[in-house]
């Protein structure tokens, strides 16, 4: 039986990346760099914020340097844990994720999203005290894809795998669960660049209202 849902954050529940693009170009500018599209940047999104700096870089460079990179990466978090102005929650996830907590199911969150800008923002939408465990881009040592960080949730939450549905709008989500074997619920609104039939997943919704009744549909 399901007992909890494990959530991605970025094009899973938020909208972040009009804010993550501004982040971006502040730095860039910063710098005396060119700037980046909203396009490019919502294309660099989902791996952490480390590689989204080092894609940015390579795009507006041509390269990679260490030592630059280091910098432009500590600029960039400086700017993301303050970067909230322009996200937005999907519709109808708060209705769905306080239906499902009155359901007894336990919330969880898994993201690349370092801890940082994560709990800054969890603060701005007043989601603080949603989830009872939070996993960041950067508590580990690894980051999704490799299942090390959903599988910390799972233990967080005193669980095992058959008992959870984790949440995402990625390539990077769906190789995560893939490779953790867990049941995978793709949101298809978010950031992924395949076509949804082409991913790994075992439901796909494009309307949070349709959530708790594709939960029933996939129990364990």
């Amino acid at each position: 039986m399901t007992r909890a849902v494990i959530f991605d954050l970025d094009g899973t529940l938020i909208d972040s990346a009009p804010d993550i693009h501004a982040a971006a170009n502040n730095v860039l500018a910063g710098e005396g760099l060119p700037l980046v599209t909203f396009e490019q940047s919502r294309g660099f999104i989902g791996r952490g914020a480390r590689v989204f700096v080092e894609r940015m870089e390579r795009a507006v460079t041509g390269g990679n340097d260490p030592a630059r990179t280091d910098h432009l990466h500590k600029r960039f978090l400086h700017f993301y844990e303050r970067a909230h102005e322009n996200t937005r929650i999907y519709p109808h996830v708060e209705d769905t994720l306080a239906a499902l907590a009155g359901a007894g199911y336990a919330l969880g969150l898994c993201t690349n999203k370092p801890n940082g800008p994560t709990r800054a923002v969890l603060a701005h939408l007043g989601w603080d005290k949603l989830f009872s465990v939070v996993v960041g881009g950067d508590s580990l040592p690894v980051a999704k894809p490799d299942p090390a960080p959903l599988m910390a949730v799972v233990e967080g939450l005193g669980l095992r795998l058959p008992q959870i549905v984790y949440i995402g709008d990625s390539e990077t989500d769906a190789e995560t669960a893939r490779r953790a074997g867990a049941r995978f619920g793709l949101y298809t609104e978010g950031y992924r660049h395949a076509a949804p039939e082409d991913m790994f997943h075992h439901f796909r919704f494009s309307d949070y209202r349709h959530l708790p009744d594709h939960l029933k549909d996939h129990a364990a």
